[in-house]
């Protein structure tokens, strides 16, 4: 898998893991929520609970209950009272409850208190404590209607004649205690008497305020009509459940949902800074190294921390990337170590061709001047031996500065090439005679055998003379007698030809065969001008490649050598 793969896969896999976390962080907070609403719910109403609420708050051991205290408060604060009832309706524990209370409910007063929905003064709640089993105790919450039971104590007390309604001091406690109002109102919808918060804020009623008051959900009415009087009695209190109390509910776990929100934010910094670390540490250090390559620093970064070829966890994601500059600086050094050696070998090679022409130059100084002396008379002999010396020396000059000539001229691409089509066995027959005609090679041996009649290829006449001449004439001159020089020309295809050169002789050691090529460099005693210019084999290359081929050589010390070179047809 490449880095872009890899990368893509990671973001992903990241934001998928980020996603479910605050998916899971959501739905954690919004439980929250709800167990809070929920709780405050069974506080102010302990009939919104479930049967699970009560399953650990309740404690039955054969026919003895035992109610927990906090449940306890609960019932007592709500004004309501517990029954536990087994599957046979008797009664085996209470709490609160009111006397006379019997000991056992028949199945007909069972079912009005399980089934009845509305009833005159108090409401009916049950559960099943087990739900697994048939045979379950039932639990029974009851609780008073307050508005009700008010409504029943105070309308016993109203004097309707005089539409007055004559509160007792019970009755007030009771009103004041559930910060409840009371209203008598007469056939014209006239407030005549009243008590509480309430029973001054409208002096008359319509249709539109009855039908206010009753959609108002922060308030709980009862009311009783009189038909001898026509007159009717309006019971109001607070309703515990209503959306007010609802927003007081949420404003009270506020600062609950705050902390949880602080918390994530703190934990989205946390991960922001994690994934900073995770995807901009290696950035930031693969930014510094190019940047050193880009200043000429080829060292690798130590941060990396590889161990036994593995790296950190963080930079693995971009291992290809890291293996790349890593190949890249290595490459980067090769190339600085080799032009420090380039230069080197240059300068050598400078100040050898500095002393290669010297050196003739003084000896044609010192014949010359030999010669145009008047104190010395010399025989003709000596004369045309001192001018074969001059011409000789002359000559060497001239082969290397043509030499250093032509290799610019190629590197220029300043070199034009004519390509004919030659029958290059009788041409490679050809070379090969005149070497062998030379008495100066009359102890090397020369093998060409082709096992074809004729292989034609397209070449510059002149130009690859130069590359078969230069080859032959290493094989001889860096060998001693004897030795066997195999030359041999086969096609590949219709497509190339491949020429090979093969010697029996001393061979070369590891680093002048990988510096065979280069224009600055001589394997050979500089000071021999016999030896030749040192760019013999530089040239054969470019040559070679000129006309779209290449050369190739393998040597082995004190075994011989191999040239071989493919050009095209």
């Amino acid at each position: 898998m490449n880095i872009h793969k890899r990368i893509i896969v990671q973001f992903f896999i990241q934001l998928t893991l980020v996603f479910i976390l605050f998916f899971f962080l959501f739905l954690a907070i919004w439980g929250v929520i709800g167990f809070t609403i929920m709780k405050d719910e069974i506080t102010q109403d302990l009939s919104k609970a479930d049967s699970t609420y009560f399953s650990d708050k309740i404690n039955i051991t054969g026919d003895k209950v035992t109610f927990e205290e906090d449940l306890k408060k609960l019932v007592k604060k709500q004004e309501g009272w517990l029954l536990v009832l087994n599957d046979k309706g008797n009664l085996i524990g209470d709490y609160n409850a009111p006397n006379p209370i019997p000991k056992r409910f028949n199945e007909s007063t069972l079912g009005e208190l399980i089934l009845q929905k509305d009833a005159d003064s108090v409401d009916y709640t049950h559960w099943k404590l087990d739900e697994m089993k048939d045979e379950s105790p039932i639990l029974i919450f009851a609780s008073e209607n307050m508005e009700t039971v008010i409504l029943n104590n105070i309308k016993s007390t109203v004097d309707w004649d005089n539409q007055q309604i004559n509160l007792t001091a019970p009755n007030i406690q009771h009103l004041n205690n559930h910060s409840a109002w009371v209203q008598l109102i007469n056939s014209s919808g006239e407030v005549v008497d009243g008590y509480g918060t309430k029973s001054k804020s409208v002096s008359k009623y319509t249709m539109a305020d009855f039908q206010a008051l009753s959609a108002n959900t922060e308030v709980i009415t009862d009311a009783y009509f009189d038909a001898a009087t026509e007159q009717t009695i309006i019971v109001g209190m607070p309703n515990a459940n209503s959306a007010t109390n609802l927003k007081t509910f949420l404003l009270n776990i506020n600062n609950g949902i705050m902390i949880l929100f602080a918390g994530l934010i703190l934990f989205l910094i946390i991960f922001t800074f994690w994934y900073a670390r995770k995807f901009g540490v290696p950035l930031v250090t693969m930014m510094k190294w190019i940047q050193n390559l880009g200043n000429g620093k080829y060292e690798q970064p130590f941060d990396l921390g590889q161990k036994n070829g593995k790296l950190k966890r963080k930079f693995r994601l971009f291992k290809d990337l890291i293996a790349t500059l890593s190949n890249l600086t290595e490459t980067l050094q090769k190339n600085q170590t080799q032009s420090r050696k380039m230069v080197q070998t240059r300068e050598e090679w400078i100040s050898g061709l500095s002393h290669d022409l010297k050196t003739p130059l003084a000896s044609i100084a010192g014949y010359a001047q030999m010669l145009e002396s008047k104190k010395y008379s010399w025989s003709e002999e000596e004369a045309r031996e001192f001018a074969k010396i001059i011409a000789e020396k002359s000559r060497y000059m001239m082969k290397l500065i043509e030499d250093l000539t032509l290799t610019y001229r190629i590197k220029n691409e300043a070199l034009p090439i004519s390509k004919e089509k030659v029958d290059m066995i009788e041409y490679l027959r050809r070379t090969i005679i005149h070497f062998m005609n030379d008495p100066a090679n009359k102890e090397v041996q020369f093998d060409f055998q082709p096992k074809d009649k004729v292989i034609f290829a397209s070449i510059d006449l002149k130009w690859f003379q130069r590359v078969i001449d230069n080859l032959i004439a290493n094989a001889i001159k860096y060998n001693p007698s004897g030795t066997t020089i195999n030359i041999s020309i086969e096609p590949i295809e219709d497509q190339l030809v491949i020429i090979t050169i093969e010697d029996d002789g001393e061979g070369m050691d590891a680093e002048t065969l990988a510096n065979l090529f280069n224009r600055y460099y001589r394997g050979t005693n500089t000071s021999d001008s016999n030896n030749g210019t040192g760019l013999g084999m530089a040239i054969t290359k470019q040559l070679v490649q000129l006309h779209g081929g290449s050369i190739n050589v393998k040597s082995t010390p004190h075994k011989g050598t191999i040239v071989r070179m493919i050009v095209p047809r």
